[in-house]
């Protein structure tokens, strides 16, 4: 047998085997497509601008369903009350459906507050500067005490339901307000002198410490722990764990390979930062980077020299 005839036995043996493989993707249900990570389409674009619409999110409407998408849809799911599985099915849609009727920021499933209406962004009032003058007290950051419930207030109150176990979705709910009459204390792991920042992954917050008392709490968003390529290279978006200090800055913004970083603060050689973001989910969403509002970080700037401590775990 002559190489060049086994040359073409492997190339036909190579064409039958690609022709008899079967690719096993969910069921559809009901005539309608499912939509789960790495589908690719008009149908995820759709799906993603109205997620954005009816929650505080700001996902890239590029029509792939990759990790940032999986995780607002999970989280899209559990406030809604339904299996959590980041697979767009039947009832999923349904949910969104309901929520876009609603109004936008009401999902399916969450009810009226009582003592008071359900509060949200887009909210303004007497009920809404209570809220933020409660959650001030507690140290969790909400800007100025405006009565405007914007961003600002809406991070604050992703933070406060994080740290007190609740489904972090930016709005004053019952649970929410139960919550804020006997709140749980953010747990901390340094007790030294002087300023420290702890980023606690499993909760998502930001903590400035002082003298080991708490000196502000922010809604975060690390790394999602997937595998990405940039540059022709595999890595993996984590936010390493460990004791660093800062030792580099930038007061502007800063054009990576993997995006813009406002104002960044390094404190790992690997290019983690603590960074202002327009977008800063309740569920990790980066490459490994800290994010916090650009509000925040413009707060943050001047109160984060370089040689702050900074506790990850």
């Amino acid at each position: 047998m002559t190489r060049s005839f086994r040359s073409q036995m492997t190339i036909l043996l190579l064409m039958v085997l690609a022709m008899t493989l079967v690719v096993v993707t969910p069921e559809p249900a009901h005539g309608q497509t499912l939509l789960y990570r790495w589908i690719r389409g008009a149908e995820v674009a759709e799906w993603q601008e109205q997620l954005n619409q009816v929650r505080d999110d700001d996902i890239a409407v590029d029509g792939i369903f990759g990790p940032i998408t999986a995780g607002a849809t999970r989280d899209f799911q559990r406030t809604a009350g339904i299996q959590v599985d980041g697979i767009v099915g039947p009832q999923t849609r349904q949910a969104m459906q309901q929520a876009l009727a609603g109004g936008g920021n009401l999902p399916p499933g969450s009810g009226g507050s009582p003592g008071g209406e359900v509060l949200q962004k887009g909210d303004s009032g007497p009920q809404v500067r209570e809220i933020q003058s409660r959650l001030q007290t507690m140290r969790y950051w909400v800007g100025p005490i405006d009565g405007i419930y914007g961003t600002l207030t809406t991070q604050a109150v992703t933070a406060f339901q994080k740290v007190n176990g609740l489904e972090p979705d930016g709005r004053v709910t019952a649970s929410t307000r139960d919550a804020l009459a006997n709140p749980k204390p953010v747990e901390l792991r340094s007790s030294e002198p002087g300023l420290i920042v702890e980023i606690n992954k499993p909760v998502q917050v930001l903590v400035t410490v002082v003298d080991g008392q708490v000196s502000n709490i922010w809604n975060t968003s690390t790394g999602t722990n997937e595998q990405y390529t940039s540059e022709g290279r595999q890595y993996v978006a984590d936010t390493p764990s460990g004791r660093w200090d800062i030792y580099r800055q930038i007061n502007g913004w800063r054009e990576s390979h993997l995006g813009r970083l406002y104002r960044p603060k390094y404190f790992h050689t690997d290019g983690i930062a603590i960074h202002g973001y327009h977008r800063v989910p309740s569920y990790p969403a980066s490459h490994g980077c800290v994010r916090v509002s650009m509000a925040a970080m413009d707060y943050l700037w001047p109160r984060l020299p370089i040689g702050t401590p900074v506790l990850v775990y």
